[in-house]
């Protein structure tokens, strides 16, 4: 069974989460381009692509194991902004905001990957 990924609200929090990492990393010091912003931003985008990969995919199982490839994604990107934050690159208001979206966004998707599962 095919999923339309662009109805999926654990795909529009993962692009909400990726426009927000692109938006703050742009603030961030020019010599970290190829350091830092890279790695955020390759989590960041590997979230919701995961998602919409897997989702294209003929079987719950593959949509399933796509899907927790975006949840790790999800940890590298929140340990990865727990450093912009270490670095004062964010403020600590900022991290919280991202950290409680990431970790409402995994909420979601435990639940989601959980119910699809099931269907097995």
């Amino acid at each position: 069974m095919q999923h339309r990924f662009k109805d999926l609200k654990v795909w529009q929090a993962a692009m909400d989460i990726a426009s927000l990492t692109y938006e703050w990393c742009a603030d961030f010091p020019n010599d970290e381009k190829f350091g830092l912003i890279s790695q955020m931003r390759r989590a960041a985008v590997s979230m919701p692509s995961n998602i919409a990969e897997g989702a294209g995919r003929e079987s719950e199982k593959d949509f399933a194991r796509f899907l927790a490839i975006a949840k790790g994604s999800s940890y590298e990107l929140e340990t990865q902004f727990i450093l912009a934050a270490k670095f004062n690159y964010i403020t600590a208001e900022q991290l919280q905001l991202v950290s409680d979206k990431i970790d409402q966004w995994q909420r979601m998707m435990y639940a989601f990957r959980k119910t699809l599962l099931m269907d097995l």
